[in-house]
């Protein structure tokens, strides 16, 4: 027997470049259904700060239960990131062979600004993720008492940061990136647990599309709703 036939298959599946796609595009999947729910908590800040202050201690009270999906969000990403600088960098050693030697990614290639710039969005969104949780989630907030409960005064938080023009800018800039990175992302996480065949493949292109633009909208408008207001 090989060595590779003697490791355990959960290691097989990891070295292989399928079993690579697949873990990238599972991760992926797990963190865009996270910045859904995250968008749209975010958004009710625009209705009412009492809810948006309450939802968020109903978050914060979870325990174990947030400490466990905290835990399999910090494992997406971890396994998101590394995998996908694995397969970029794959990637980037192919093409030095010359492109007369390098296949065709078969059917349906749907190359893009978003698919070609991957890393650098991803980039981006990482150190901004690194800022995001240091102000938001582990910087100092004032508390509030809501029907006799005492909690973090989040919204208030978030009110003054978006008062900032910079912030504010730099913010909205940030959210065009990960719509750029979703656009594509989406597709492939979808395409790559083998959920797209020859008739569905435009469409869920144009949805992850049409889903990215929601999620960079809903987004923006926190910040700019806030300032302007």
């Amino acid at each position: 027997m090989t060595p590779i036939e003697t490791r355990p298959r959960i290691l097989n599946f990891y070295s292989s470049p399928i079993g690579k796609k697949i873990i990238t595009g599972v991760t992926g999947l797990v963190l865009t259904l996270f910045v859904i729910f995250h968008a749209i908590a975010n958004l009710l800040l625009l209705t009412s700060s009492k809810s948006y202050n309450q939802l968020a201690h109903f978050i914060d009270s979870l325990g174990l239960l947030l400490f466990l999906v905290e835990a399999i969000l910090m494992a997406a990403l971890v396994f998101h990131i590394i995998i996908g600088l694995i397969l970029s960098f794959n990637n980037m050693r192919s093409r030095i062979v010359g492109y007369k030697k390098i296949q065709s990614a078969g059917f349906p290639s749907k190359q893009s600004i978003s698919s070609r710039t991957m890393i650098f969005t991803g980039s981006i969104l990482l150190v901004f993720l690194i800022s995001h949780l240091l102000t938001f989630k582990f910087g100092q907030c004032d508390s509030i008492v809501i029907d006799g409960i005492q909690m973090r005064n989040l919204s208030k938080l978030v009110i003054e940061i978006f008062h900032q023009p910079i912030y504010t800018i730099t913010y909205s800039g940030v959210m065009i990136f990960l719509g750029f990175h979703l656009s594509h992302g989406i597709w492939s996480g979808i395409q790559s647990l083998s959920l797209i065949n020859s008739n569905t493949s435009h469409i869920i292109h144009w949805t992850s599309r049409f889903v990215a633009v929601l999620i960079t909208l809903g987004f923006i408008a926190i910040p700019t709703v806030i300032y302007f207001r």
